[in-house]
């Protein structure tokens, strides 16, 4: 007759496996000298561990599985379900289905970024073919084969125009997304590099030049300019900042909004030295806040080696028959020497870049331009729309603005909180509070108008609207 001890332990050994849970359980406490799994939380006080048992189902069916987490995922609520005017750094756009059907194909879903280049040519030139698409949109000579999004894409700017110049401080707007800055200052403080605030007009939003060149120094890294500007309005002199930069010798870094190049000049022409910006808009869902796709692009032979990620050239075979790709520089600290290494950043968004590479080839300038005027054209008529409503300010700013702008409700006696939420019992999300970030705008949001917005979409808005504030 066996003891239990002995039929607990037959049965816990599988028919195939030799090591039991248990007895792998005994090896690895063994290894780093614990007798029980209890002691590995010795760390923390008994009163504060949980007594409770955890709420882990048992052994699920295929079925039963999807049932559950469908029931789960039917608690949130997407832009399928209600009509969103919400942007502010992630914005809803059309995605053709072509994109999702190419990008789900496993040789590309399943592909990690290449390390041995001659294997991944497919991956490799798609990446070179997003490269030179950033650049033709963007008007500059290089582009990294992507960063992780649009505020590490910043950061990633400060530092490279620190190396760059020499210098120690980087300037930046007074209107700038305040998650952005957040991720600015992470990069910053431990290179030492200082940021310097610059105010912009209330009245246009236009960045203040006589401070910016009270501000500028021979310290001077860099000048940040965003337009359209997180607040949506399009700065009118550029080039004039562009000019007041270059002439104490730092670098210009603008940040964008892609499809605004439909539109607008492109940074390239407007004497960057930088481009930065959020790809998201370029053929990739919302996904709920991301994964996001950091673009980044530089003009000129001396800023090429201080990019950081990876950069894909385009060569050919041995006997030079056909074209073949390769990484031609991804100094990073893995490949170079700690110090003279220009980024830690250890990956790319490669399935992103290439649904963006996708989605630019497939609506091509033309395409673009359209789109673009198609955004203008429902971003004017929502001010139109919705100025008309009273005690209402559309927009804050006396300029120029693309898919996104501020509406003040000071004077309608309401606060944007129980607007939104009102909005929301409508089936309707609202525009972003801005009341917590900038409180000198009072009770304003940011409102966003793109492509998929219909003019019935937007005439509900001001509707419902009208109903709140004069309920």
């Amino acid at each position: 007759m066996r003891s239990v001890d002995e039929v607990i332990r037959v049965s816990e050994v599988h028919p195939y496996i030799p090591n039991s849970d248990r007895e792998i359980r005994r090896r690895m406490l063994d290894d780093i000298g614990l007798k029980s799994i209890d002691e590995l939380f010795n760390d923390i006080p008994t009163a504060l561990r949980s007594k409770a048992a955890l709420p882990i189902m048992s052994k699920l069916s295929e079925m039963e599985t999807r049932r559950y987490v469908e029931g789960l995922l039917s608690k949130n609520q997407s832009t399928c379900d209600i009509l969103s005017f919400l942007g502010a750094g992630v914005w809803p756009h059309h995605v053709p289905a072509a994109i999702d059907a190419i990008i789900g194909r496993g040789e590309f879903l399943t592909s990690y970024t290449p390390y041995q280049p001659e294997i991944s040519q497919g991956m490799l030139q798609s990446m070179f073919e997003y490269q030179s698409l950033i650049c033709d949109l963007t008007a500059m000579d290089y582009a990294n084969s992507s960063l992780y999004d649009w505020s590490t894409a910043l950061g990633e700017a400060a530092r490279m125009a620190s190396r760059a110049t020499g210098r120690d401080e980087f300037v930046v707007p007074h209107f700038i997304h305040p998650e952005r800055l957040q991720t600015l200052k992470t990069f910053c403080d431990p290179a030492d590099i200082r940021i310097v605030e610059v105010s912009q007009d209330r009245g246009t939003g236009y960045i203040d030049q006589s401070e910016l060149r009270q501000k500028l120094s021979n310290r001077t890294a860099g000048v940040y300019l965003e337009s359209p500007s997180f607040l949506g309005f399009v700065e009118a002199s550029c080039d004039d900042i562009a000019h007041l930069t270059h002439d104490r010798g730092a670098l210009f870094v603008v940040g964008c909004e892609p499809i605004s190049l439909g539109a607008l000049k492109p940074p390239g022409e407007l004497g960057a030295d930088i481009v930065v910006g959020e790809g998201q808009p370029l053929g990739n869902h919302m996904n709920f806040g991301g994964p996001l796709l950091g673009i980044f692009a530089c003009k000129g032979q001396g800023l090429l080696r201080q990019m950081p990620g990876r950069i894909i050239g385009r060569t050919t075979t041995q006997d030079g028959k056909q074209d073949a790709y390769c990484m031609a520089l991804q100094t990073r600290e893995q490949h170079i020497r700690r110090g003279k290494a220009t980024s830690n950043i250890c990956t790319n968004e490669a399935l992103l870049a290439l649904a963006a590479a996708m989605y630019l080839s497939l609506l091509g300038p033309a395409g673009i331009t359209e789109l673009s005027a198609t955004i203008l054209d429902r971003t004017n008529y929502a001010i139109e729309q919705i100025r008309k409503l009273r005690g209402v300010k559309a927009p804050v700013f006396n300029a120029f603005h693309f898919m996104e702008f501020t509406v003040n409700f000071d004077d309608s006696g309401k606060k944007v909180p129980e607007i939104n939420e009102a909005l929301l019992a409508a089936g309707i999300q609202g525009g972003l509070d801005l009341s917590n970030y900038f409180p000198e705008l009072g009770q304003t949001a940011l409102y966003c108008f793109t492509e998929v917005h219909r003019h019935r979409d937007i005439d509900m808005l001001a509707d419902e609207l009208r109903v709140i504030l004069e309920g």
